[in-house]
């Protein structure tokens, strides 16, 4: 194996593990701050309240060794734990991997445990809570702050900025318009998501921004047709916004600079 293979190896080792504790406090997050109930103590079974012991508080392990039961009342245990772990500790390998500069990496990790923790509470709930979104843009802006600090790099935070409000206006104006097609909620996460995608430029900004509204809109037809039901169907849209804005991250430079060619041809 090459330096760069092994290098590789070992940094998505070590965002995986890191990925996999954080989905595991996320789990807390996600039932706990929606009821605005303390974050501790330690975890506890919905079911009989006794306390999960540290032997059955391994991310996805524990739930597949335990086979998705309580080992003290045998009560099922939501699939929600393993997938929000799991999915944290991909989206975890996938930033240490491809985001760059490495500068910014924290940043990203930050970015990605949110968009998960609003993501499973919004699907379940329909709604953004404040003690999420509000701390999280002091939080970002001083992690991609400290990035553009080290790589040297003003322009991509001064970017970040102008994607930031530019989004956060231009949901604000959709909620003005239409109040009840535009929650507050999701007015608030824009900024979030035009900070972390403009930063990486604008090609994943546009992308972002718009493959959210794509992805929403192809989820509510599918609904609509499988409920036979209305333009009324409530459909939150804060997931779609991070899947987006995912999107966005991952592949947004690329569409960008094809769709570039495609329009001078």
């Amino acid at each position: 194996m090459t330096p760069e293979l092994l290098d590789a190896i070992a940094l998505g080792t070590a965002a995986g593990l890191l990925g996999l504790v954080t989905g595991s406090f996320l789990t807390v997050v996600i039932t706990r701050v929606p009821e605005r109930a303390s974050l501790w103590p330690r975890s506890a079974c919905p079911s009989c309240g006794g306390r999960v012991a540290a032997k059955d508080n391994i991310p996805v392990v524990s739930w597949l060794v335990l086979r998705g039961r309580c080992r003290s009342c045998a009560a099922p245990i939501s699939p929600l734990y393993p997938v929000v772990e799991a999915t944290t500790a991909v989206l975890f390998v996938l930033v240490a991997l491809f985001v760059r500069p490495l500068a910014v990496v924290p940043a990203y990790l930050y970015a990605a445990a949110v968009a998960v923790a609003l993501t499973a509470i919004d699907a379940r709930i329909g709604r953004l809570p404040d003690a999420l979104v509000k701390p999280s843009y002091p939080v970002l802006v001083a992690l991609l702050a400290l990035g553009s600090w080290i790589s040297g790099d003003w322009s991509a935070l001064a970017r970040a900025g102008i994607g930031g409000l530019g989004l956060f206006l231009a949901y604000g104006l959709v909620h003005m318009l239409v109040p009840r097609g535009m929650a507050r909620g999701d007015v608030k996460l824009a900024g979030l998501i035009g900070l972390a995608l403009a930063y990486q430029g604008w090609g994943p900004f546009a992308v972002g921004a718009l493959g959210a509204f794509l992805l929403g809109s192809l989820w509510g037809v599918g609904v609509m047709i499988k409920r036979q039901s209305g333009r009324r169907t409530a459909i939150p849209f804060g997931p779609w916004m991070c899947a987006g804005a995912v999107l966005g991250c991952a592949v947004g430079g690329q569409l960008w600079e094809l769709y570039r060619q495609l329009i001078q041809v």
